[in-house]
């Protein structure tokens, strides 16, 4: 079965077309700045990438772009749309409605919409994606999967917020995590990894990047994770705060006379990284000046390296203990540095990490030392493999026997 992965952004349009069987990438590419006069179509697979400026004003000209692409040309990947099974749609915001990836009906696309105030530039985006690949492929299964469905798991003492219980039950405030796709699919890679099962173990997944999360995952379930209500909460990351004291927004917005758009901006866009060194929410960019004797950027450094250390142990604690600690993202994967960082002084703990392993090595691997009762591995994410799989088991039977009349209520997964 041949899946199409969307993820669409506020100006952007992710893609990537798999054969689920094969667990085979046949092509992919990014439509950027859409809306713009810059806008850009880069399409290909590594060597065979080419990058075209082209109009695309909203997202239903760009899935026709990535359509016309994917079926034409010197880089297409089929013959015909027909060789597209099924959609599988990135979704940052699922709320309390779904706890597991869905077949996208009228009702699924209206409960997206309604979540899109904790998520306004991924989830009104998505619904335009969605929207994009109805227009030109009416026929052929969609599905939704969501960044927060794999925290539906986490017990009330984790996803409750001690205030007022009653905003809880007037707006549903609570914690709903993010980059769960990432951390689902880390999770069981690594039990695969490690030849274990989910069931019996107790992992950290850390996804680091300029977007951080930290999960705990206690035989196969989440039981908690950092970002919380949006995105913003948990660690420090590369323009967001995560965790601050509330009362600072309040003490700023009377002493700056900032609005609250002005403040979400300020907690989301300028603070992070980018906020204390002044110089770049790019660890790689940071570290340089921090090389170079820049206080502020190893200062920056050093928050972003003990923000990590602070939520291993606290989950380490939750759990009551941890097996393996599993590393991705941009710099989980890629700062040997920041690594060694984060892991410095663990040692108590039984987490011994291997200087050499930690340096180099495959991509995937393990980068802990023989004699580490924590297992330490850094595994590439692969969201859109995981999202090409919840389509597939959805939606393979429709497709073997079309002639059955499919309720959407009964294809969860």
């Amino acid at each position: 079965m041949n899946v199409l992965v969307i993820n669409a952004g506020s100006s952007s349009l992710k893609y990537q077309l798999i054969n689920v069987e094969s667990q085979t990438v046949l092509a992919k590419g990014l439509c950027d700045r859409v809306g713009s006069d810059e806008a850009m179509h880069k399409h290909g697979l590594d060597d065979n990438e080419v990058c075209i400026h082209t109009p695309m004003p909203d997202h239903d000209h760009a899935v026709a772009l990535v359509l016309e692409a994917l079926t034409s040309g010197p880089n297409k990947a089929i013959d015909s749309l027909d060789e597209i099974d099924a959609v599988g749609h990135r979704i940052v915001q699922g709320g309390k409605y779904f706890d597991r990836s869905v077949i996208i009906d009228e009702d699924v696309i209206a409960k997206i919409d309604e979540m899109a105030e904790l998520a306004p530039l991924h989830n009104k985006a998505a619904i335009q994606g969605i929207r994009g690949c109805q227009h030109h492929m009416p026929d052929t299964p969609m599905v939704a999967v969501f960044d927060t469905s794999f925290y539906q798991s986490l017990p009330p003492k984790a996803y409750m917020y001690p205030i007022p219980y009653e905003y809880y039950e007037k707006y549903a405030i609570r914690k709903y995590g993010a980059h769960g796709t990432s951390h689902r699919y880390i999770a069981e890679r690594a039990a695969d990894l490690l030849e274990e099962d989910l069931q019996d173990l107790k992992l950290i997944t850390c996804h680091l990047g300029n977007g951080c999360s930290i999960s705990a995952v206690d035989h196969g379930m989440a039981v908690d994770t950092s970002m919380g209500l949006t995105p913003l909460d948990g660690l420090m990351m590369g323009t967001r705060c995560g965790s601050i004291d509330p009362a600072i927004v309040t003490y700023l917005m009377d002493h700056e006379g900032l609005t609250p758009a002005e403040m979400d901006d300020v907690l989301n866009k300028k603070s992070g990284l980018l906020g204390v060194s002044g110089i770049s929410n790019d660890l790689r960019t940071v570290d340089e000046a921090a090389e170079k004797g820049d206080e502020r950027a190893l200062l920056a450094y050093d928050m972003y390296s003990n923000s990590a250390k602070k939520y291993i142990g606290q989950y380490i604690a939750v759990m009551g203990g941890v097996d393996c600690i599993v590393l991705t993202g941009g710099v989980g994967e890629n700062s040997a540095k920041m690594r060694r960082m984060i892991f410095a002084g663990l040692q108590t703990m039984g987490i011994r990490l291997d200087e050499s392993r930690n340096r180099t090595g495959p991509r995937e691997r393990e980068i802990s030392t023989d004699d580490s009762e924590v297992l330490i591995v850094i595994i590439p994410t692969d969201e859109e493999l995981m999202i090409a799989r919840d389509t597939y088991e959805l939606v393979h039977d429709l497709i073997d026997d079309p002639e059955i009349d499919y309720n959407p209520d009964m294809l969860l997964f």
